[in-house]
């Protein structure tokens, strides 16, 4: 029987050593890039507007960026700040309004917007035609249910000025947010200050005909401001630039597959979550790409940024109600280096509703 000599290299064998040779480093790229772990915050409960992040998760798109990212819900703005400041979460997001007053009141607030998410608000009045209300100005003299914590309210002592209510013949009854929808579906009150795309979704589900239901959204009433943003920890920005615009970059990419087939992103939310009615978040989500995601102003600017003029006008509506210690400082809570090109934030999907 021939003899085989094992340590006597033969082609196949030098072939095999050089093609792992030319592999390895590849090999350790990706596996130093796979590393970068993302801690993300949201600023609510998973629901269908939160669908864009679980299809990035889903379809592989922050992994390509060499990202893992983990999506955690919260209980609101103040909320998710706390946990971007303290540095338990990297990203998150969260209302930028909030962000620019806590800025404002405490400048070393380790913090910064990145990418507007809603250009719009989602804070809205949502009442019952039957009781009279089909205006701003029909709110006097009802009495409304209000989530004093809640972040929709923030915005109604703006909502009140530039519409002209008399805010004195409004009676706003502090509730607990479980119980807002439903003493407004009971009859207990007359409207309700709260989240468009939730609680006129709910109130549906609760037996409310919605032939007896009245959205006011604020910005579609004067309120210029924007509504929420990514955010980042600018200790883990400054240490990790690179992987936040990878996030962004893998972000925007399911934004817009979300706006092209809201569905399949609701899948994909429902892969990742508790049970949810898939029905209902798709409606919900249908209702934020219309109303606040692809409004006009995005689809002339694109996605993520902000119009310095217009946020002017934000600056002016908060300052109806907030007293800057530094407005002129206020700018600096969103940070455009980060975006994606103008070109890849682009719209180029029909908004489906």
């Amino acid at each position: 029987m021939a003899m085989v000599d094992l340590m006597r290299p033969t082609r196949s064998t030098a072939l095999l050593v050089l093609l792992a040779a030319l592999a390895w480093p590849a090999f350790w790229a990706s596996a130093a890039r796979a590393e970068t772990a993302i801690r993300f915050t949201l600023d609510r409960k998973i629901d269908g507007p939160s669908a864009p992040f679980f299809l990035a998760i889903e379809k592989g798109y922050f992994q390509a960026e060499g990202l893992n990212a983990r999506i955690d819900a919260a209980e609101g703005s103040p909320q998710a700040m706390n946990r971007l400041a303290t540095g338990g979460y990297d990203m998150g997001v969260a209302d930028i309004n909030g962000l620019i007053m806590l800025r404002d009141a405490n400048p070393e607030t380790p913090i910064k917007a990145v990418f507007v998410t809603f250009d719009k608000p989602p804070s809205a009045i949502i009442a019952r035609k039957s009781r009279g209300i089909a205006t701003p100005k029909d709110l006097e003299g009802k009495k409304l249910a209000v989530p004093a914590a809640d972040d929709t309210f923030a915005l109604w002592p703006i909502f009140a000025k530039v519409n002209g209510i008399d805010a004195a013949r409004v009676k706003l009854e502090n509730v607990g947010l479980p119980v807002r929808e439903p003493m407004l579906a009971a009859g207990e009150v007359d409207a309700v200050i709260g989240c468009s795309f939730s609680s006129f979704v709910d109130l549906k589900a609760r037996g409310v005909p919605p032939a007896d239901l009245t959205v006011l959204p604020m910005a579609d009433y004067g309120v210029e401001l924007y509504g929420d943003a990514i955010m980042v920890n600018t200790g883990f920005a400054a240490e990790k630039p690179e992987a936040v615009k990878a996030f962004l970059r893998a972000y925007l990419k399911a934004l817009k597959d979300t706006v092209r087939d809201p569905a399949r992103a609701v899948d994909a939310l429902a892969h990742r979550s508790e049970p949810v009615d898939k029905a209902v978040e798709l409606e919900r989500l249908r209702m934020a790409i219309g109303d606040n995601v692809v409004t006009a102003a995005v689809r002339g600017a694109g996605y993520g940024g902000i119009e310095p003029e217009r946020f002017g006008v934000a600056l002016d509506q908060l300052a109806l109600t907030y007293r800057f210690k530094a407005r002129d400082k206020a700018a600096d809570a969103f940070d455009p280096s980060y975006l994606p090109a103008a070109a890849d934030r682009k719209v180029s999907e029909a908004a489906t509703r």
